[in-house]
């Protein structure tokens, strides 16, 4: 009886153990997919040490840049997705004559007036024209699934399409994104843009939402990323409509052909700043490379506005006097 009970559990005890290991595994990924790409509070960004900006900085916008902003003459402008989303903005005008227009882009969770700082920035120092959106299932905008640029990449195309309705073909355009939208500029650059687009900035964006989400597996669950990112990518397919594989700046950027401004803190530890080497090695066209010592992740603006401001001006005005000839 003995051997017949050991011949019951190698038969029947193992395909058991298999079906709960799959059954454990796929609510893993629902859970990971729920944590990570549905439109909820992200309580794993609260107070994690990885965002922590260093002290005496805000995080991307100080206080008195988003009272700036709040002064503004701002307009809530929008715009209907590919797929039949509202999407939401604030256009600031510029008050003098330049056709200069950037549009800037949040980061994960975030929302367009927390780029408050860059937008006064172009306003003041630049005299532009800024469109600030806020992404898809972010702010005001419609939506229920986050993007993690590559679903908004098509949104910016229309953005792009949009500020040309508004401003007129003479307007040069730059993408300038930070984070999630730093990520969200470089697979805008891969799509098939008009000539305005004229430049890119990308601040401490990812490689792709699968070394991101594999980096984050690790650092916040202790996890490998087999079987959960596997898993979870098959579930975001299904319900978001992309996998994570796709959803790669560095497979975008083999596209481009504009100019790439890359930045990046060297004391990143929730995007590694590794990954901004990867991307600078991976753009075909004319590109400049800034890191910033000290600064974590989306702090380089507020760490060292002085060096930041002085190549970002030093690059835009090469590139608008390469296009004015």
């Amino acid at each position: 009886m003995s051997g017949e009970r050991e011949a019951y559990m190698l038969i029947y005890g193992i395909p058991a153990l298999i079906l709960v290991i799959l059954i454990v595994t796929w609510f893993g990924g629902l859970y990971f997919f729920k944590t990570a790409i549905r439109r909820a509070p992200k309580p794993f960004l609260i107070d994690n040490p990885n965002l922590m900006p260093e002290p005496d900085n805000e995080l991307i916008s100080s206080a008195s840049d988003l009272e700036w902003l709040d002064m503004q003459d701002g307009e809530m402008v929008s715009i209907t997705s590919h797929d039949g989303l509202k999407l939401q903005g604030i256009w600031l005008a510029s008050t003098g004559k330049s056709s200069q227009t950037v549009i800037l882009a949040h980061g994960y969770s975030g929302r367009g007036r927390e780029m408050a700082g860059f937008a006064r920035y172009y306003v003041e120092k630049r005299g532009c024209n800024v469109l600030m959106p806020d992404d898809r299932a972010h702010g005001h905008s419609e939506g229920d699934v986050i993007g993690f640029g590559w679903l908004d990449r098509k949104d910016y195309v229309n953005w792009v399409q949009w500020v040309i309705n508004k401003v007129g073909n003479q307007t040069d355009i730059v993408l300038h994104g930070i984070s999630m939208g730093g990520a969200t500029v470089l697979m805008t650059g891969g799509e098939s843009l008009p000539d305005q687009v004229k430049a890119i900035v990308s601040d401490c964006s990812y490689t792709s939402v699968k070394d991101e989400l594999t980096f984050q597996l690790k650092q916040l669950y202790k996890l490998p990323p087999f079987p959960f990112i596997p898993v979870t990518s098959l579930i975001s397919k299904w319900k978001a409509g992309y996998s994570f594989g796709e959803a790669s700046a560095l497979k975008q950027l083999t596209k481009v052909r504009v100019p790439v401004l890359f930045i990046h803190g060297e004391a990143d530890t929730f995007v590694p700043t590794e990954m901004v080497y990867r991307l600078y090695e991976a753009c075909p066209t004319e590109k400049e490379l800034l890191t910033i010592p000290r600064a974590g992740h989306g702090t380089a603006f507020q760490v060292d506005r002085v060096r930041y401001v002085e190549v970002l001006d030093a690059f835009l005005n090469k590139i608008m006097m390469q296009r004015a000839n």
